[in-house]
């Protein structure tokens, strides 16, 4: 109950047939350089607008000057292959149910309709300079990480073939809450943060700057989460050292929760490196 499940390519495509039934033209293939008021670079011509909206979520570290705003913060899954109908009975799993567990490096997982299992979680948390991995590949270590968490829920998929992995980044700021901005003088405008919550999250943010632009006073434009400051991120290497040293903890947290080990403190300080 209060959760649900959706195909994110088919949902992606669903979004760009609605919007080009309402004439606009999507340049797949383009690659912005910078953005500007009332002007977008692009490595294929500028494109002119009076307003311009930046929703590039963890992406927003490739634009020049923001490699301190959004950190990229790097998510996996693997899938397998289908498992055998007595796999099945013997994990109790029979609906279409969505879980996760409580744990600090926490994962989560759902039953495709084809009989196989999807498990995702962190993995390698971030690269140095907030660089961005854009080839969808995770590494070695990642998969293995994944793949251990889905034989210790799942002991019946051990030996059952991956069928693939794959990754990308979300969007995280400092203090780790959403924002929606938009600055009526210049026309720019900019949503994220989200955190891996983007579904409902971005739904709400694409709503209230729609008033915003409109400059229409709603309840969605009173929320307090419009034109919230937005706190930048420490510089290298110290972003870069505190991001791995605060799952680094969390990872011990669960080692220590596990074996019931008093963990003297850790959660405060990995939640100090990761939330101001």
């Amino acid at each position: 109950k209060g959760a649900a499940r959706v195909q994110p390519a088919r949902l992606v495509r669903g979004l760009a047939e609605a919007v080009e039934r309402r004439g606009v033209r999507i340049a797949e293939g383009t690659r912005v350089q910078s953005i500007a008021p009332g002007r977008v670079y692009t490595d294929r011509g500028d494109v002119f607008s009076r307003v311009v909206i930046r929703a590039t979520e963890g992406f927003t570290a490739g634009f020049p000057g923001q490699e301190r705003a959004l950190l990229p913060l790097n998510s996996a899954q693997v899938i397998t292959e289908p498992l055998p109908k007595l796999a099945w009975e013997r994990i109790g799993w029979h609906g279409n149910e969505l879980l996760g567990d409580f744990s600090n490096m926490y994962c989560y997982a759902h039953r495709t309709p084809d009989g196989r299992i999807v498990m995702g979680g962190r993995g390698n948390p971030y690269r140095f300079g907030s660089a961005i991995d854009e080839d969808g590949k995770p590494d070695l270590l990642t998969i293995q990480r994944l793949v251990e968490q889905l034989h210790r829920h799942f002991p019946d998929t051990r030996g059952v073939p991956l069928a693939h992995s794959w990754c990308g980044v979300l969007g995280m700021a400092r203090d780790q809450l959403p924002r929606v901005c938009f600055d009526t003088t210049t026309g720019l405008g900019w949503a994220g943060g989200y955190l891996g919550d983007g579904l409902a999250t971005s739904n709400l943010a694409g709503r209230t700057l729609a008033d915003l632009i409109l400059r229409r006073r709603t309840a969605l434009t009173a929320l307090p989460w419009v034109n919230l400051p937005l706190p930048l991120w420490e510089p290298e290497p110290f972003r870069f050292l505190g991001i791995h040293l605060a799952y680094f903890l969390l990872g011990v947290l669960d080692w220590c929760e596990q074996r019931r080990v008093p963990t003297l403190g850790l959660a405060w300080l990995a939640s100090i490196l990761l939330c101001h």
